[in-house]
């Protein structure tokens, strides 16, 4: 029988998924292990090939010892050992580091799978994932648009939404990977609403925000200038910041992107709604590149991310950081200490 993770461990269990195997996932995951700060946090255990992760280990000259994964008895291990549960049946066969292949994209999957089973079962408290290849993961056959819509899928979570978190700011995002000339037609009133509900959770059950004041980005110039911009201000925001309201969410008229995400930074709203991917993000990464981490709220386990791609033009070379998973298993672990399931929102 598996052994069920206590949510109130001083180290709680973390699984930690490799994410795609030719991408940088398991240099930083292997450097992150040999940091001490890492041990501090959380009783880690690496989801990916054990061989790959071999290789890694040795290839970088860390002082650890791979040894398998065991649910009933933990992620307890002597110092220098690191405990990964590999869920292929073979060995990876040969692949080229920073290179997209049908091979890898598999894998990717399969150690997220392996990961939502170890969190529902209660053997992990929860887990954090290394990046993905969306190319990769398309030529093996699964098309979704990342991780986060990979994952609703897995725990049947209806509603859900990435929030993205780095220094003083917190954002939700409306649309994510999307096309600007697709936006306009996605960025509809009901969508708009979820992405404030999702933020207002976010906010409450996550941080221990109370009565959140939430920040609406505009889409378009100073707000649309009363339709001279653009009129999605008036016809999809607006509706959708009413409904919130009426909810009880404290969320803002469509401010101008240009001013609001300052106000947020100074503390002015406690998170933001954004309409789209490079909106929330260019701000994020100015005050926050590198130690930002990716929240998906909604689902029924807790999942972080880092906040950067599998950046193949740099795998192998061995000069990938570990910061960002770092910060990652820090929101994890304190969210795994307090953790209840989050139920769909769906109206």
């Amino acid at each position: 029988m598996a052994r069920k993770h206590s949510q109130h461990s001083l180290r709680p269990v973390l699984g930690l998924t490799m994410g795609d195997p030719a991408g940088i996932g398991p240099e930083v995951i292997a450097k992150a292990l040999a940091d001490k700060a890492l041990t501090r946090l959380c009783q880690p255990v690496v989801i990916g090939s054990r061989p790959v992760m071999e290789r890694t280990i040795k290839w970088l000259d860390l002082p650890l010892d791979v040894v398998t994964f065991d649910p009933a008895s933990g992620a307890r291990v002597r110092p220098g050992q690191v405990a990964v549960a590999d869920p292929l049946e073979r060995p990876l066969p040969k692949f080229r580091l920073g290179v997209a292949s049908a091979v890898t994209g598999a894998a990717s999957i399969a150690f997220i799978r392996e990961a939502v089973e170890l969190a529902q079962a209660g053997s992990v408290g929860g887990i954090v994932t290394a990046p993905i290849n969306k190319e990769a993961m398309n030529m093996a056959g699964f098309h979704y648009p990342g991780h986060t819509e990979l994952l609703a899928d897995l725990t049947k979570t209806k509603e859900f939404g990435m929030m993205i978190v780095g220094g003083p700011l917190k954002i939700m995002f409306t649309t994510t990977h999307v096309a600007i000339h697709a936006l306009s037609p996605l960025l509809t009133t009901q969508r708009i609403a979820k992405a404030i509900r999702l933020a207002h959770l976010g906010l409450t059950k996550y941080f221990g925000i109370a009565r959140p004041k939430i920040g609406v980005a505009a889409l378009n110039p100073h707000a649309g200038e009363h339709g001279l911009f653009g009129n999605e201000e008036q016809t999809s925001i607006a509706p959708a910041i009413k409904l919130a309201r009426a909810t009880g969410i404290n969320a803002s008229d469509p401010l101008p992107a240009d001013t609001l995400f300052g106000k947020a930074a100074r503390g002015d709203y406690d998170g933001v709604v954004a309409m789209y991917h490079d909106q929330g993000l260019i701000p994020l990464k100015l005050v926050a590149f590198g130690t930002c981490v990716n929240l998906t709220v909604g689902l029924p386990i807790i999942r972080t991310s880092v906040d950067h791609g599998t950046a193949y033009d740099i795998a192998g070379k061995g000069v990938a950081e570990h910061g960002s998973l770092l910060e990652a298993v820090k929101v994890a672990a304190r969210l795994a200490k307090s953790w209840s399931p989050v139920h769909s929102l769906s109206r």
